[in-house]
Order: C-alpha cells, then structure tokens, then sequence
C-alpha cells in the first residue's frame, strides 16, 4: 500500500502535529482567498495544522500558479488541480534537492481502509439487487448511487435499513443494515471511491494536476515528478516496501488493462488521458523493485505563441516555419530526450495548409492536430503466439495509399525512416521528430542501420530544427530552439553533405540570429516558385518572412490570440484573403 508523507514537524516540541497553534488562531493568519477555500474544505485547514507555520509560514494559495513562481527560491504554495477537491501543497525542503510536492485530499487524517471495506462487503451481499454498471452512462454518478445506498448519515432518522430506500427490493427480503458514517466520512468516501475505482488510486491526485509533465517510481520509496513551474520535485506517495510497490503496479497494470506477469515484466501503454505510461515489475528485471514513468499528456497542445512567451522560439522564426511548412517542405524536429520535441511539431502543425488532409503515425498517441481531416494511425503491438502486430513500417506504407498532403512521424527510430523518405522522393510531405543533437550526428543514424537510407536520398530533407534544454545566462534552464538548417545536396565524389545555419541561438546573450538571411536555399530555390516569386527576385522571400513575422506579432500582442486551435482558424482566415 501507498502512505502519503507530510512535511517534517516542527523541532522542539514532544509532538508538534498535536501541539500545533490552535485552530481559530491558524485560521486568523490565513489570506482571504485561502480561507475561503479552507471554510469550503475543512480538511485543508486540518492540514496546515499540521505544518510547523511558526517556522515556515502560512502557504500562500494561488488558484492559477504561473511560471514567474518558479524564480521563487523558497516556495510555499498550495492550488488546486482539476480534481474537485484536491489540493498541492509546494513546500521548500531546506533538507534535499528537491522540493516537496504534498497532495491534500478530502480523505486526509482519515483512516478510512476499514470503512471502506465494509461498504466493499455491503455491496457485494447485494450485488444481485443492485443496478447494473451503465459503461454509457455517468460512472461517477452511477458510484455515488451505490454509496448512498449502503450508508446513511449518523443523524439520520430513519431505521437505518436499506429497504427504505431501495425500491426494488422486496418486502418480504432480508434486512441489510446500512454503514452509519459522518459527514466528513461520507466526503472522504465518496472521493476514495472514484480515485480507486476510476482514477489511478494515489496517482490520481498527480495524473490531475496539468501542471505535472512527468511522473516517475525508480523502485521502494518516494515518487518523483517533473512540474512545469517547480521543476524537480518529490512527491507525498511513498512505497515503504518492495511489496507495497508490487502490489500496486500488479494493481496499475490490471487497471490499465496491460496486466505485467513475471513472463511478460515489461508494458508500455496510453493512459485514458492520453499519457504515456511504462511499467517494470519485478527485482528480476530492475534491481531496485519494479518501477514505472509516465509522461503525462497536455489535453491541449502548447500553442506557437506560448512558445514565443517561453522564449523557446521567436517570431520570425516562426515566419520562417510558416513559409517552409505551408509550402510542403520536408521538417524534421530534433534533439534529445525531454528537449521539447514533440511540443514544438505539435505547435508547428499550425501551419499545415488549413485544407491539407493529414495523416499522422505514431508508436505512442502524443501528436495533436488541430485540421479536421486528421487520420491518427498508431502501432499496434501484440504479445508472443498471439499474432504479427502493426508496427511503424506497415502504417507507413499504408499512409502512402491514402494520398495525404502531409505525413506526420511520431518518431523514426527504424526502418520506417527508409519509406519516410522514398515518400519524400514521391511528392509526399513528410514531418517528424528524431533522436540527434547535429545535423551529422543525424545524417549518420539516419544512413546507418536500421535505418539505412541511401545517402543520395538525405537532400530530400529539406529543413531539420534542433531543439535543446539548456543552461540559460541568468542561470536558470529551458527550452530553446538552438538552431535552424537546410540540407542542400550530397556530393557523392567527396561524400559528403552541404548544409546551411539558417536561425542560430546565441547561448551568451539568448537571442536568435537570423544567420541565413539572403542564404535559404529553400526559400530561395523551392518555396519561391510555389509562391510565384520569379527567380530574379528571390530576396523578396526575406521581406515576406519579415511581414508575416509582424503579423503573427500583431496577433500575439494587440489581439490577444494564443489558443492552439483558435491561431488555426485565424490563420486560415487570413489565407482565404490572402493576407498568410
């Protein structure tokens, strides 16, 4: 089982946690919006009792954190998540590297196990008498009706039998005794209730909170997450022990319908919400004890001018990207692991032609599309004996059928990597992202096994942006874009490739520099005859990036626009007068 670890007690005293300042008094320090809350949930108020507040203050509670809290050296914070009811608690740990990442939920200082049990052995005595599960209808609804059926209130003044309260059963049947709770208890229930048997029991909390990228157990102990603001942070779930910890990914597998077995340790799977997950069970295979991680899925994607508010791009950059991607050029997003890869490809498919029919394939859902005539592929693996599979190869190849105006690559990691190009060749679209730093580290995978595309095949790739987490000047890290280059030609006499710089990061000042202007091969020699720009005015391809890089300014700042989807539709409004 799980245990939720609250912050340490203050120093000093037999037992802080009881000898805490006084209810009324801990109230009275409280802001008015925190009180609020408190006065609305009483358990939140119960739990900064617990906190040593002399010594680390009161919380200070913020409904919607935003990013400018992270430059904050000592946090203390408490918001909600989209979880009704459910609070994080950010607390600075003076005693680790990392922060502390606290869950308060309607259930806290209760022990609610034995309780819950014997609601469990209620049901189950009527389970023959009791509606059936609507898998159509509200699950959570349909839950809390069999809660109530089984309890009642401690005021109540009824008999406290069921048959009062459910028709259908009979006069004549037996008297089944119903669980007197408290209003807290019936609070506390009600939440344990779809946590367990809808949610990801003590994940919930975290897989509800969009403010958490990633989620990750290395074995017994404390479990680690990544924040969007906060960064590296420990979480309240705590596995004391190794069987604590199998019991629950046994339990998280079977939940997520990929049950884990000694023969088959490791599952890779897509959560409801879209996030990734990965499970590894046993001391076998990890030394440490079984272990999972997952990613968690943004439900919409992060818009091109949230990146530009990040700083991770600018706008001219983006003017660029228009041009290139509008005109059905080849682009490749790449960088390393959790350097902001797919965030960008997802924001950047904004500037598919708006009428485009497109296609993407991936190993696991993570793109997001905002056209209407989207056709999501995703591989499909299957388990030894039980028959061949769906991989990246066989989507590919089927895409290519379904004449798309651009194919959009999860990932190439494979073989895959070979179609992708001959369906450049071919007149196809293609985007992607890849695992490489350089443009030869990439040309390298990309010409060796498995992937093993011939070499004269590379200029097919037209544009590959380089994305990294890196070390900013003020000390701080991010995401930025670190460069932006055009494959020219293969010269297959000295065998080797011609590339251009065209956008460059400059780490010391953390500025962009538009390195290729009067350079861009593509802009100059492909995207210019598709806009009718005759070869003896080419440098008109750098006033134009200059005007759209201004329009998509004046959308940003004087309208306001930075929904993903509501830029699409902006966008495509202008292309219909055109103005993009």
């Amino acid at each position: 089982m799980t245990t939720t670890v609250l912050p340490p007690a203050e120093e000093g005293t037999p037992d802080s946690r009881e000898a805490a300042a006084p209810r009324a008094g801990v109230s009275g320090m409280l802001s008015g919006p925190l009180q609020e809350v408190t006065e609305q949930y009483p358990y939140v108020l119960d739990y900064i009792q617990t906190l040593p507040v002399a010594e680390v203050g009161v919380p200070k509670y913020v409904a919607e954190p935003s990013r400018k809290l992270g430059d904050d050296k000592e946090p203390n914070y408490i918001y909600p998540t989209q979880r009704t009811g459910v609070f994080i608690h950010i607390q600075h740990n003076p005693d680790d590297t990392r922060n502390d990442y606290i869950t308060i939920e309607p259930d806290f200082g209760m022990d609610l196990t034995s309780l819950m049990s014997r609601v469990d052995s209620k049901l189950l005595e009527l389970r023959d008498r009791l509606p059936r599960l609507d898998p159509d209808g509200d699950l959570e609804e349909q839950l809390y009706e069999y809660l109530d059926t089984v309890t009642t209130l401690g005021n109540d003044s009824g008999m406290g039998f069921i048959e009062g309260q459910v028709g259908f059963l009979r006069k004549g049947g037996a008297r089944v005794s119903r669980v007197r709770i408290t209003e807290r208890e019936k609070a506390g229930l009600r939440y344990m209730f779809i946590r367990d048997r809808l949610g990801l029991g003590a994940l919930d909390p975290l897989t509800s909170d969009p403010l958490i990228e990633d989620i990750s157990c290395s074995g017994k102990g404390q479990v680690f997450i990544e924040h969007k603001i906060f960064k590296a942070l420990k979480s309240s779930v705590d596995f004391k022990t190794h069987e604590d910890l199998d019991q629950f990914v046994l339990w998280l597998s079977e939940r997520i319908k990929k049950p884990v077995t000694f023969r088959n340790p490791i599952v890779d799977a897509t959560l409801p919400d879209g996030s990734r997950i990965n499970i590894v069970f046993g001391r076998d295979v990890s030394r440490r004890g079984s272990n999972f991680s997952i990613r968690k899925f943004a439900g919409t994607p992060i818009s091109i001018f949230e990146l530009v508010e990040f700083s991770s791009l600018n706008y001219q950059m983006l003017a660029y990207l228009s041009l290139v991607i509008g005109n059905e050029m080849n682009v490749f997003v790449s960088g390393e692991t959790a350097s902001g890869k797919t965030t960008l490809l997802n924001a950047v498919t904004t500037f598919i032609h708006p009428m485009a029919k497109v296609v993407s394939i991936e190993d696991t859902p993570e793109l997001q599309v905002p056209h209407k005539n989207w056709i999501r592929e995703v591989v499909q693996t299957t388990k030894v004996g039980e028959g061949s599979g769906v991989d990246m190869f066989d989507l590919l190849k089927a895409a290519l059928r379904q004449r798309p105006n651009e194919i959009i690559i999860g990932e190439i990691r494979g073989p895959e990597g070979n179609v992708a190009f001959q369906a450049m060749q071919t007149g196809h679209a293609v985007m992607a992202t890849f695992h490489a730093a350089s443009v030869e580290k990439l040309i390298q995978r990309m010409t060796g096994n498995p992937i093993s595309v011939p070499k004269s095949y590379i200029d097919n790739l037209n544009v590959i942006v380089f994305t990294s987490a890196v070390k900013l000047p003020n000390g701080k890290t991010g995401r930025r874009i670190t460069s932006i280059n055009e494959i020219v030609a293969y010269d297959p006499v000295f065998d080797s490739f011609t590339f251009v710089e065209i956008f460059h990061w400059n780490e010391e000042t953390d500025v962009f520099e538009f390195t290729g202007r009067m350079t861009s091969m593509v802009l100059e020699n492909k995207v210019a005859p598709r806009m009718g720009i005759p070869a003896t005015k080419k440098q008109r391809m750098y006033a134009e990036v200059d005007r759209r890089a201004k329009i998509l300014e004046t959308l940003h700042k004087e309208k306001h626009i930075t929904g993903f989807y509501e830029i699409l539709e902006v966008l495509s409004k202008a292309q219909r007068q055109g103005l993009f």
